[in-house]
């Protein structure tokens, strides 16, 4: 089946709370390590040899549209940022596939323009692994 990226979501908890859904949401990164390769070459050998290292999944920029109202999206995240605060995030997928990490995001408003629509990105800092959530509808 084909899915569009519409009704990807972004949840977030902090201390042990229930994931709560991170409103508006407009673009997601591209999600998938790639491993660094590690150079495991010898004087004795004709052509390069490596092996995988650790994944690096770059930088997680996920943009919201703008909304600064108590429990908004910006003020949420950029209160985890001022704070240094560690989440769980889990991105989901519509047919419920979902990668679950924990980060801490970094938060800056985007810039604006006439007829523009006001938007912030969060990137996120990466402090642990990413578990991946199978979809349960295939």
């Amino acid at each position: 089946m084909r899915y569009s990226a519409n009704q990807t979501k972004l949840f977030y908890s902090t201390d042990e709370t229930p994931l709560t859904e991170l409103l508006l949401l407009m673009e997601v990164p591209e999600f998938g390590g790639t491993p660094e390769k590690i150079d495991v070459t010898v004087l004795s050998d004709t052509s390069k040899k490596y092996i995988n290292g650790i994944k690096d999944f770059g930088d997680l920029v996920f943009k919201f549209l703008y909304d600064n109202t108590d429990e908004g999206n910006y003020r949420v995240l950029k209160g985890l940022a001022d704070n240094d605060t560690e989440a769980t995030f889990q991105l989901a997928y519509p047919d419920g596939t979902a990668h679950q990490f924990v980060a801490i995001p970094a938060v800056k408003m985007d810039a604006g323009a006439i007829n523009g629509a006001l938007t912030f990105t969060a990137t996120m800092t990466m402090t642990g692994d990413v578990t991946m959530v199978e979809a349960t509808n295939p």
